[in-house]
C-alpha cells in the first residue's frame, strides 16, 4: 500500500512533507531542509532540497512546490483527496496560497490581507470557506475595519479611510479568484469590491519651496544626526526622484540590485527581480546633487527601517496639515506641482514619466534612459529646485548618505558640471 505522509516531519501539506534529510545513522546529509513525497509510479519516497536552512522559509518553499505541481491545485491538504465543488475551500488557505505564489515580496499585499485574517480571528471563524465570504460577510468586514483606527508608533490615532478598507476587499477577491484559476473547484469571489477611485479623496495640499526647506531644516538638524538621519535621506531621495515612499525605501546601490548606474547617472526604481505592478516604477535620471550620495552609498540608501514615525514627528513640528493631507506622498505631489509650474506644457510628459504615469514602449524603455537627453528638462529643473532648497536651508543636500555619519560632502562646481 502506498505510504502517505502522516503528520510527519516539520510541516505537511497533502502528500508532501518537510523534514531534514538524514542518513541512517541520524546525521544530516545537507544543511538545507528537504521536501519529501511518495512517488507511486516509482514505488519510493522522493525528495528535493528547499535550499533553505530556516524552517519558516522551508515551509514557504513547500507551499510553492505543492502549488506548482499538478496534485497541488485541487487536492485537500488534510485528507489528500481531490476536491469537488462546494467541498469547502478555506479562505485562510486561499490567502496562504496567494501570498506564497503572487505576493512576490510585496509587503502591501500582506498588510491588506492581514486585515482580513484579523477579522476572521475576531469572528472566531477559522473554518470560513470561500463561498461564505459573500456580500453580507464583506459588509461586516467593512464595518469592523472602519471602527479600527490607524495608530501611529507615538500613539496617535486617525480614522481608516474607505479606500484603505476596500484595498483589503480587492486583495481578498484576488486571492479567491487565484485559487479558482489554479483548479480549486470553488466559485469565484461571491462579492463585488467597490472601485477605489470612487472612494479616494485626492489630497489638496502641496508644499512650496519654503515648506520643503523647513522639512530639511528639521531632518538635517545637527543635534540629531542619528535620530533623523534616515528621514533626511528619505527627503533627499524623494525630492530627487519623485518616487513613491515604498520605492524610495527600496533604493539600494548594491551591484546585485542593478538599480544605480553611476556612469549613465540613471536609477532604476524597479530593482532586479521585482515584478512591475500597476504602480509602475520607472528608470529616472538622477540630479547631480543626489548622484554624489548614491556614489558614496553601498547598500539601502534610506535604511531598512520605516521613517513614518520620524515623518509624523516632523509633520507636527512644522505644522503640516492632517486628515491625509500631510502624508509621506506629499513630497511626490509637491514636486510634481513645482515642475508643472516651472516647465512649459510641452515638457509635462517628462513629469508624467518621472512619476511612472507614462512610459515608452517596452523596447524603447530599455534604451531611452541611456540617452543623454533622457528626461533632460525635468532633471535640470529638479536640480534648480534642489539648489533653491539648499539656499533656504543650507546643508539640506550636504550630509553624507551612508550610515548615520553627519560628515559634510563638499560639492564642487566640477562635480555639478560632470
Amino acid at each position: 500500500m502506498p505510504r502517505r505522509a502522516k503528520a510527519k516531519g516539520l510541516y505537511q501539506r497533502g502528500g508532501y512533507w518537510l523534514d531534514w534529510d538524514r542518513r541512517s545513522d541520524g546525521t544530516l546529509r545537507s544543511p538545507f531542509i528537504a521536501i519529501f513525497w511518495y512517488d507511486a509510479d516509482r514505488g519510493r519516497t522522493r525528495s528535493t532540497s528547499t535550499g533553505e536552512g530556516d524552517v519558516a522559509k522551508g515551509k514557504a518553499a513547500l507551499d510553492r512546490h505543492y502549488l506548482e505541481h499538478s496534485e497541488g491545485a485541487a487536492i485537500c491538504p488534510t485528507c489528500g483527496q481531490r476536491r469537488v465543488a462546494g467541498s469547502g475551500f478555506l479562505v485562510l488557505q486561499s490567502i496562504q496560497d496567494y501570498l506564497s505564489m503572487k505576493a512576490n515580496g510585496d509587503k502591501a499585499i500582506g498588510h491588506r490581507l492581514a486585515h482580513i485574517t484579523a477579522y476572521i480571528a475576531h469572528k472566531g471563524d477559522l473554518a470560513l470557506i470561500c463561498e461564505r465570504a459573500n456580500e453580507e460577510w464583506i459588509a461586516g468586514f467593512r464595518a469592523w475595519a472602519a471602527a479600527q483606527p490607524i495608530k501611529s508608533p507615538g500613539g496617535k490615532e486617525r480614522q481608516r479611510s474607505l479606500s484603505t478598507i476596500e484595498n483589503s476587499v480587492l486583495q481578498l477577491a484576488a486571492a479567491i479568484n487565484f485559487s479558482k484559476a489554479r483548479g480549486d473547484t470553488i466559485r469565484p469571489a461571491q462579492f463585488k469590491p467597490i472601485p477605489t477611485k470612487s472612494l479616494n479623496r485626492t489630497p489638496q495640499h502641496r508644499s512650496d519651496l519654503k515648506e520643503l526647506a523647513r522639512m530639511f531644516a528639521f531632518a538635517a538638524d545637527p543635534r540629531f544626526p542619528v535620530k533623523r538621519g534616515a528621514l533626511h535621506r528619505f527627503l533627499i531621495a524623494s525630492v530627487a526622484t519623485l518616487a513613491r515612499p515604498d520605492a524610495v525605501h527600496d533604493i539600494n546601490t548594491a551591484p546585485a540590485r542593478s538599480q544605480w548606474n553611476s556612469k549613465a547617472r540613471i536609477l532604476d526604481l524597479n530593482y532586479r527581480g521585482r515584478r512591475q505592478t500597476k504602480k509602475y516604477r520607472p528608470t529616472v535620471p538622477v540630479p547631480w546633487q543626489f548622484a554624489l550620495h548614491l556614489d558614496a552609498n553601498t547598500d539601502f540608501y534610506v535604511g531598512v527601517a520605516s521613517v513614518k514615525s520620524a515623518w509624523e514627528t516632523m509633520a507636527a513640528d512644522i505644522g503640516l496639515p492632517g486628515e491625509g493631507e500631510g502624508g509621506m506622498k506629499l513630497i511626490r505631489r509637491s514636486m510634481a506641482k513645482l515642475l508643472r509650474d516651472r516647465l512649459p506644457k510641452a515638457d509635462w510628459k517628462e513629469i508624467e514619466m518621472m512619476l511612472g504615469h507614462d512610459k515608452f514602449d517596452s523596447t524603447s524603455d530599455i534604451y531611452a534612459p541611456f540617452d543623454p537627453d533622457y528626461l533632460r528638462a525635468a532633471r535640470h529643473e529638479i536640480e534648480r529646485i534642489i539648489d533653491e532648497i539648499e539656499t533656504l536651508s543650507p546643508g539640506a543636500f550636504h550630509r553624507k548618505s551612508t550610515g548615520e555619519d553627519a560628515t559634510i560632502i563638499p560639492f564642487s562646481g566640477a562635480a555639478k558640471s560632470a
